[in-house]
């Protein structure tokens, strides 16, 4: 078995949150770190989230660094309208008791990255400011990270706005700095992760996975309140972010294609659209971006590491079979 290495970016967000716990679960992940943006909600309120699902989920040796508190040049754009006032939806995890690490997430993706150079993946599933600042302070991360996986963006059609997805949207400026960076971004997108709903039969899965489904993972799905044009019904939540781990958990799982992104930052309907050209030739893709998803192969992933720290924390029993 090959563990890979990882840090995860995210500005938690019950998706998030998801996905900080099939990273903890799944057997081939090491989590190495989290670090936060401001996003679906603020700073302050997503690093506590992070804490909070690390201590629940049992990981305390994972560190929590904050990173930027709003976009480069942007007022500041949050979903609280669809992950809830908390960012967690309905969860009823406690308050951590700890706090985050010391220093700025900038400089630790930076630390931990340069010293095992080519060995980490970098997982941002949140908008891409600390990604940005930390790619122009220390421009040799972009030969030292092993692999950059998104969650962000879409080929298509947007869910924030007609055109743009919201981790782009929420900093353009910032996606076009990494888009631009010189190396490949894997970009699971929209049009992979629309497909993968938290379903009525999912989450009848759930069931039986003690407190991590009983105050974090069904509270947290049934507490999302839907989102803006394109988005998926709100009874039935994508988990957009998990996707992004579980591409690089089980790269199998969805099917991408090379293409060249370019961030639209100037456009007065169409700002912070990924613009897509899979025509573009082979020195000119600076993407692998995500086209399709396996929803059943996925599902028996996640609901299986899912297990896994279900039964860290004391459940015996196993997830429903689909």
């Amino acid at each position: 078995m090959t563990v890979q290495k990882i840090i995860i970016d995210c500005d938690p967000g019950i998706d998030d949150a998801l996905a900080l716990v099939f990273a903890h679960g799944h057997p081939e992940l090491d989590l190495l770190g989290i670090t936060t943006v401001a996003g679906n909600v603020d700073l302050s309120q997503t690093t506590a989230n992070a804490l909070q699902v690390r201590e629940f989920a049992g990981m305390p040796d994972v560190p929590v660094t904050a990173g930027c508190p709003g976009p480069l040049f942007r007022p500041a754009l949050h979903a609280r309208d669809v992950h809830g006032s908390s960012g967690l939806g309905a969860a009823r995890i406690p308050p951590a008791s700890s706090r985050p690490a010391d220093g700025h997430a900038v400089d630790y993706l930076a630390t931990a990255i340069s010293a095992e150079p080519g060995q980490i993946t970098l997982i941002a599933i949140g908008p891409l400011t600390n990604i940005a600042l930390a790619l122009r302070r220390y421009p040799r991360l972009v030969s030292q990270v092993g692999n950059f996986v998104i969650m962000g963006g879409s080929a298509g059609r947007g869910n924030t706005t007609p055109a743009a997805e919201f981790n782009i949207l929420a900093d353009p400026e910032a996606a076009a700095i990494v888009f631009g960076a010189g190396w490949t971004v894997t970009m699971i997108g929209l049009d992979a992760t629309r497909p993968v709903r938290a379903t009525a039969a999912v989450r009848d899965r759930m069931r039986g996975l003690g407190r991590l489904a009983d105050d974090l993972l069904l509270p947290g799905l049934s507490g999302h309140r839907g989102g803006g044009p394109g988005s998926e019904p709100a009874d039935e939540p994508a988990v957009h972010d998990v996707c992004a781990v579980a591409r690089v958990a089980a790269p199998g799982l969805i099917t991408c294609e090379p293409a060249r992104v370019e961030v639209e930052t100037a456009g007065r309907w169409t700002a912070g659209m990924t613009v897509t050209d899979f025509t573009a030739a082979p020195g000119d893709c600076n993407a692998q971006v995500a086209v399709a998803i396996d929803v059943g192969g996925f599902w028996d992933l996640v609901l299986d590491a899912y297990g896994r720290v279900a039964r860290r924390m004391g459940v015996a029993t196993e997830p429903a079979p689909g």
